[in-house]
C-alpha cells in the first residue's frame, strides 16, 4: 500500500525503517521471470534484489518514484545474505540537485542485520524528471567503464518479453509495466527497472567466481526496453556490460571482488 501523502525529495529526509526479507519463493519467482534459474546461489540471496527493496522502501516513507529513471547505483555486497534473512533497511537523501529534465536525486540506501553491521548497501543516484519537459539534460556524464565492446568476452544472451517484464516489476513506477506511462515519459514501450538488468550481471560474476563480497559501480546508459534483446560481456574481472549492437545499456565497474 502507498501513502496517502507524498513527500518533496529534500537532503536529510530520512527513510522509515522496515524489516526486508527476501524468500525462496520470491527469489525464484523473480529470476524465473528474468530468464534465469536460482538453483545455482545455493541458498543465497542475489543481491540485485536490494536495488528494487532500496526504491520500494521510499516509496513507503513517502517518496514517489513514479516516471524517476535509475542513472547510477552502487552494490555493495559486505557479506552473503541467506534467504530468508530479515535486515532492517536505512537510508536517507544526500543529494538534490536541478538540472534541465528535472532533478537529480542522491540517496544512500543500506540493510542492516540484527548486529547493526551492514549486509548490502544500494546507494543510487535518479533522474526526477519534470512533467512535460523534452529537452535532455541530467548534469556531468561519468566516464564510459567499457571503452570497447569487442574486445570483451562474450557470455550469455537474453531476450524479454513484456510478459517477463510484467512479471518481474513492483508496483510503484508504471512506466516499467504500462505502455502510457512510459510514452509520456517519452520511451517508446516500457523500461526494465535498472535491478532487473543487474541480475544478469551478477548471474554471471555468480557462475564465474561465486564471490562471497563485491563492490560495483553500475551506471545506467540507455533504456533497456520490455522486448530487447542483449548479451552479457564482461573484461574479467574488472568491468560487466549488458550490450546490444555493440552498445553498452548497462555497464559496471568492478572495484572490488572476494571469490569464494
Amino acid at each position: 500500500m502507498h501513502p496517502t501523502t507524498w513527500h518533496e525529495p529534500v537532503v536529510g529526509f530520512e527513510l522509515e525503517p522496515q524489516e526486508i526479507i527476501v524468500t525462496s519463493d520470491v527469489q525464484s519467482e523473480k529470476l524465473s521471470a528474468c530468464g534465469l534459474n536460482s538453483d545455482g546461489l545455493d541458498g543465497w540471496v542475489d543481491a540485485s534484489f536490494y536495488i528494487g527493496l532500496g526504491i520500494q522502501a521510499g516509496i513507503a516513507s513517502g517518496i514517489s518514484a513514479e516516471g524517476n529513471v535509475n542513472m547510477l547505483t552502487s552494490l555493495i555486497q559486505h557479506r552473503l545474505v541467506r534467504l530468508d534473512e530479515p535486515l532492517t533497511v536505512r537510508g536517507k537523501i544526500t543529494g538534490v540537485t536541478d538540472v534541465p529534465r528535472g532533478q537529480t536525486i542522491e540517496t544512500d540506501v543500506w540493510f542492516e542485520d540484527a548486529n547493526g553491521h551492514r549486509a548490502i548497501s544500494a546507494p543510487r543516484k535518479s533522474l526526477r524528471p519534470k512533467n512535460n519537459v523534452k529537452t535532455s539534460g541530467a548534469g556531468d556524464r561519468p566516464a564510459p567503464v567499457i571503452e570497447d565492446v569487442a574486445a570483451m568476452n562474450q557470455y550469455q544472451s537474453y531476450e524479454l518479453t513484456p510478459e517477463r517484464v510484467k512479471a518481474y516489476s513492483s508496483d510503484g513506477n508504471s512506466i516499467h509495466y504500462e505502455m502510457d506511462a512510459a510514452n509520456k515519459a517519452g520511451f517508446r514501450a516500457p523500461i526494465i527497472g535498472g535491478g532487473m538488468g543487474v541480475h544478469y550481471l551478477v548471474h554471471t560474476l555468480w557462475q564465474e567466481c561465486q564471490p562471497t563480497a563485491w563492490d560495483l559501480s553500475i551506471f545506467f546508459r540507455r533504456p533497456i526496453f520490455w522486448d530487447d534483446a542483449f548479451t552479457v560481456a564482461a573484461n574479467p574481472w574488472s568491468a560487466l556490460g549488458l550490450v546490444k549492437n555493440g552498445k553498452v545499456l548497462t555497464e559496471a565497474r568492478i572495484n572490488h571482488l572476494t571469490p569464494a
